[in-house]
């Protein structure tokens, strides 16, 4: 292989790591990877409506825990 095909590729990997460091630092500022439960409970529930009801019952946790929150101000 002559040398100017090397450099070629060693620029191109370098661009796609790069781009692929700053597409998993914005996942991790966005919040993409934030909700480690949901493959785990995931496996609990078969259903949709098993899963809305999951998730109505955290909503209703957080809910009761910003409550007691304010009421500790």
């Amino acid at each position: 292989m002559s040398t100017s095909v090397l450099i070629v590729m060693l620029v191109v990997s370098i661009m796609i790591g790069f781009l692929g460091l700053v597409a998993f630092l914005w996942g991790l500022r966005s919040g993409q990877f934030d909700d480690e439960k949901k493959m785990t409970q995931g496996v609990l529930f078969d259903g949709v409506d098993d899963l809305n009801e999951a998730a109505r019952k955290e909503e209703k946790q957080k809910h009761i825990q910003r409550s007691k929150d304010e009421q500790n101000l």
